[in-house]
């Protein structure tokens, strides 16, 4: 028997195994790049679609056409979140969305805009509306069994129209309602209740060890300096980021210094005002004092459950390091 059309089946089953070999392998390559291009695509995408819902959204908070609410700090984050986890790659997207995230803060503090210790407090509650959007979208992806690739600029249009339309809603309802809260903090002193009004009333340096908040970026201030010692009188506190003037109410020496806050400057922080600060100052059995010290400020920040806690450890912060100075002045002057 001749050997040679076996010789030739076989050397043709290999020619053609190796052509689909071949096809298969460019079939895959071609899907890979296909891939690759659509993640890409889908990763740029998600920046631009973060960048301008960011951007446009505070750019109206910023001149005060929407508030800082529940609209800019839960249901934009939300609707981000649910929109990128419409995409086939949804990790690439949320990548991009982190990525934008970072840009955008960053040119906030760059442009003074905005605070470190601000845009950390508002981290997380952003961080979870993000992911609970995204969850939301993949529940409704899984629920629904589809795999139908969205578009992510068109799908982007109703929720971003949806953000402007609650977001108006909400301004006009609550029409840019403040808050006023009065946070306390009290210290016990071995020394007069004399002692300790003059050593706070005006002074020249603040210098003691900083708080954690201070040593990100929360106003640090440097003097206050008392113009005159009676009802009507000035009293300014410069801080690193602007100053406070304050216009004394009530004046009883060693008992209570009472002011209104009638203008202040701090770095990007529209939300916040001050309306009053107080220091009373209670003789204790021992010759010591008990100085108690109330700031009452006023909030537009939403929801109240969230920002009222973080803005009271801001607020306690600032009467740690006015204490903790207090202490070091009073020791300098009257030793113990």
């Amino acid at each position: 028997m001749n050997p040679c059309p076996k010789f030739l089946i076989w050397s043709l089953g290999i020619r053609v195994w190796g052509d689909s070999l071949d096809i298969r392998y460019s079939e895959v390559k071609h899907s890979y790049i296909q891939f690759t291009h659509h993640m890409k695509k889908e990763f740029v995408i998600s920046i631009i679609i973060s960048l301008t819902f960011l951007s446009l959204g505070f750019a109206l908070l910023h001149y005060e056409q929407i508030g800082y609410g529940l609209s800019f700090f839960v249901f934009l984050p939300f609707a981000l979140g649910y929109i990128l986890g419409k995409s086939t790659t949804k990790t690439i997207s949320l990548w991009g969305l982190i990525i934008s995230l970072a840009i955008f803060f960053i040119l906030l503090l760059a442009g003074g805009l905005e605070g470190m210790v601000c845009v950390l407090m508002a981290m997380p509650l952003i961080i979870i509306a993000i992911a609970l959007g995204a969850f939301v979208k993949s529940m409704i992806k899984k629920y629904r069994n589809s795999d139908k690739q969205d578009n992510l600029i068109k799908s982007s249009v109703l929720p971003f129209c949806l953000f402007l339309t609650f977001s108006f809603i909400e301004t006009e309802l609550t029409k840019h309602e403040q808050f006023v809260i009065e946070v306390k903090s009290e210290i016990i002193l071995p020394y007069s209740p004399l002692d300790v009004y003059e050593t706070i009333k005006s002074v020249d340096t603040l210098d003691a060890e900083k708080p954690f908040l201070m040593k990100l970026d929360l106003p640090i201030p440097q003097k206050c300096i008392l113009e005159e010692e009676k009802v009507g009188g000035l009293r300014t506190c410069y801080f690193e980021g602007g100053q406070i003037v304050e216009k004394i109410t009530e004046l009883e020496k060693g008992k209570i210094l009472k002011m209104d806050v009638i203008g202040y400057q701090l770095t990007g922080r529209k939300w916040l005002g001050f309306k009053e600060a107080i220091y009373l100052f209670d003789e204790l059995d021992n010759g010591g004092t008990k100085m108690t010290r109330i700031t009452t400020y006023t909030s537009e920040l939403n929801p109240r459950f969230y920002w009222r806690p973080l803005e009271k450890i801001g607020i306690e912060q600032e009467h740690e390091y006015v204490f903790s100075n207090l202490k070091k002045d009073l020791k300098n002057k009257h030793g113990g």
